[in-house]
């Protein structure tokens, strides 16, 4: 990626019940943020939301009135915003994208068919695959940590039945790319952390390690561009990430990583989607309804999804920037 010194991002404000606007309006008052980069916030008109909305630094565009009739409603504007942001950046209007949280529920009352921000993407980009990474460049035990995920918004009991040698290959592979791209690690190290307790014990609690992970990892060896360590307990594996023996975990389904990144880095972890035809992050929470408008929303994450978003359109070397 041609370094650009000064992009242009956009951001979706979420679902406008949730702490969205407050964080943004944070995130986008920060001047060294501001100093980086020109925004343009996509949400609803202004004036409709509680608490307002962060126009002051931004261009402001308006996908139409909060009026709180409720979860569609919130559901139908979250998406609008999501929907134009994407035909900015496929346009070549914006270099990057940042979205704020969504309820994936109300998403779905008002009709779209997506269990998240990543798989509308996906669909709406055209993009034969994605995946999404969690990462974190600073942890308290070291780090950073990142993780990737084979799969996403899936039931647990159904995890097993995606697993395949194809879809490992092929999400090692975008995860590769991203830590390349946009990370400026030439030659990524993963990990795979194991679907079963101890990695299913040589087939004693499962056999998703050598029937699906080992012929993945022997797949993916002969790869130039990226190492695999192996095939690691879940329970042990993050651990490598944290001591730099690696660069990423490669986890087989979404909470034995999520839980691990968000609990040592709940402020600073970012979510990234790799595979998309531009750079996408996210703050690592959700809405939090419980607390929105009230002033207390912790900022940090979406500050460091913004400032990422801006270093990744800016040409990459994560590495070099720390």
């Amino acid at each position: 990626m041609p370094a650009k010194t000064r992009p242009r991002i956009a951001v979706s404000l979420g679902d406008p019940r949730g702490i969205g606007p407050e964080i943004t309006r944070s995130a986008l008052s920060d001047s060294r943020i501001l100093s980086q980069a020109d925004f343009v916030v996509i949400g609803p008109e202004p004036g409709s939301v509680p608490g307002g909305i962060p126009g002051d630094h931004a261009e402001y565009l308006s996908i139409g009135r909060w009026t709180g009739a409720g979860p569609a409603e919130a559901g139908r504007l979250s998406g609008l915003a999501i929907e134009r942001a994407i035909e900015l950046a496929l346009a070549g209007e914006v270099d990057g994208l940042v979205t704020a949280p969504i309820a994936k529920s109300a998403l779905q009352a008002a009709g779209y068919p997506f269990p998240g921000h990543t798989e509308f993407l996906r669909e709406r980009c055209g993009a034969p695959d994605v995946t999404m990474i969690m990462a974190a460049e600073q942890t308290p035990l070291g780090g950073p940590l990142r993780v990737a995920l084979l799969t996403v918004h899936v039931a647990l009991r159904e995890v097993p039945g995606l697993l395949d040698v194809d879809l490992v290959t092929r999400r090692c592979g975008l995860a590769a790319a991203a830590l390349r791209e946009w990370w400026g690690i030439d030659r990524p190290r993963l990990a795979l952390a194991g679907v079963n307790p101890h990695a299913s014990e040589h087939g004693l609690f499962g056999d998703e390690e050598e029937r699906v992970l080992r012929p993945a990892a022997e797949e993916l060896a002969d790869s130039e561009d990226l190492d695999v360590a192996g095939i690691f307990p879940a329970d042990t594996v993050f651990r490598k990430c944290l001591r730099g023996e690696v660069d990423l975990v490669v986890v087989p389904y979404h909470d034995v990583g999520l839980a691990v990144l968000k609990t040592l880095a709940a402020e600073t972890g970012v979510n990234v989607t790799a595979g998309l035809p531009f750079p996408r992050t996210s703050p690592d929470h959700g809405t939090a309804f419980d607390i929105a408008g009230r002033g207390v929303a912790d900022a940090s994450s979406m500050k460091a999804a913004v400032s990422q978003c801006v270093r990744f359109c800016q040409g990459g070397r994560m590495a070099e920037v720390g």
